[in-house]
């Protein structure tokens, strides 16, 4: 009992991908990269979102706020990879694994739980589309996402605080680039049993729960556009989801697909690889997928690029010219 005591520990090893010093930089650059392109594309759909009138509506108002996760839950766990690297390094303390759990879990879960109002939002705009306005107000898409934050932070807080009950003793390494809450269950020298059965039984609660509320929202959408009449009409029924039911389709396939290899392999650095695909890929993918697949959002992105170009062709002009800069109303020179 006095070792228990006596040996908490104060910081763990996360040991990543690989022990080889040589694919350190590959690793670093590569990541490094996907960082920034996640960045990049979900600030330029936050951007394009509150800069075009026409995209004023619930479906990219739920788009920007998916966005703007997006790049939370990227960076909760690779700057962190990132600085090891270059540190050579691989310590992270004891609070600031806790923080990277709490975050990483908000994050996740409310990643989840937008898809979930978003597929709500394409159900309602489909099935119901005369009450759509009604239905989808300002007020309510505002109350959906805040009701969602108020959970998700529940959730976190909750796995959180039952970490801070658990002890930590001689195993300190996790096998993975970030802090895992079901790897730092594991580490623990304690009782860890009600640890799981609240893990578990959130799982079950937020995820089957959500995942059933995208499913009829779906499996409705698709009565609707059955009952269409006209093929234009059934394509342009389609295309109004085709983005948001790629997204969704990437994100739970990559998550369950990392869920089933951990089970089935018991390979510690094969689930960090795979954790990949729904922790760096999905967030990375999830612009380009809105872009390409979304007219809306074509359109906005280039009437964007048209009005920067032009705003810089006007400053390159006074500059050139200075004796008009005087002449030009003051709003054009903003």
């Amino acid at each position: 009992m006095e070792a228990s005591n006596d040996t908490q520990i104060s910081e763990f090893i996360l040991l990543g991908f690989s022990e080889e010093p040589e694919l350190q930089p590959i690793i670093f650059g590569l990541f490094l990269s996907m960082y920034l392109i996640t960045v990049f594309g979900n600030l330029l759909i936050i951007l394009t979102v509150f800069s075009d009138s026409h995209l004023h509506t619930p479906m990219y108002f739920f788009l920007s706020n998916l966005s703007f996760v997006d790049i939370c839950f990227i960076s909760t766990t690779i700057p962190k990879m990132l600085w090891n690297i270059q540190t050579q390094s691989k310590v992270i303390i004891y609070e600031g694994c806790i923080t990277q759990i709490y975050f990483f879990l908000l994050f996740a879960v409310l990643d989840i739980f937008l898809l979930t109002v978003m597929a709500y939002d394409r159900f309602v705009a489909i099935c119901h589309p005369l009450h759509y306005t009604i239905i989808m107000n300002p007020q309510i898409c505002g109350l959906l996402v805040l009701v969602s934050w108020i959970m998700c932070i529940l959730n976190s807080l909750l796995q959180s605080l039952m970490m801070l009950q658990l002890s930590f003793c001689t195993n300190v390494e996790i096998p993975h680039f970030f802090c895992d809450l079901s790897q730092m269950t594991q580490l623990a020298c304690s009782d860890n049993f009600l640890n799981y059965m609240v893990i578990y039984f959130t799982t079950a609660l937020l995820g089957s729960g959500a995942l059933t509320g995208i499913l009829y929202s779906y499996s409705k959408i698709i009565s609707s556009i059955r009952r269409i009449t006209s093929t234009q009409g059934k394509y342009k029924a389609f295309s109004t989801c085709a983005s948001h039911l790629s997204v969704v389709s990437l994100f739970f396939s990559t998550s369950l697909g990392v869920y089933f290899s951990s089970a089935a392999t018991q390979n510690s650095h094969s689930s960090a690889t795979a954790s990949v695909m729904y922790t760096v890929v999905t967030p990375m993918l999830n612009p380009f997928i809105y872009s390409l697949r979304n007219k809306d959002i074509k359109g906005a992105l280039k009437r964007l690029f048209v009005m920067v170009s032009l705003k810089r062709e006007i400053i390159l002009g006074l500059e050139k010219c200075p004796s008009l800069q005087g002449s030009m109303p003051q709003s054009q020179l903003l």
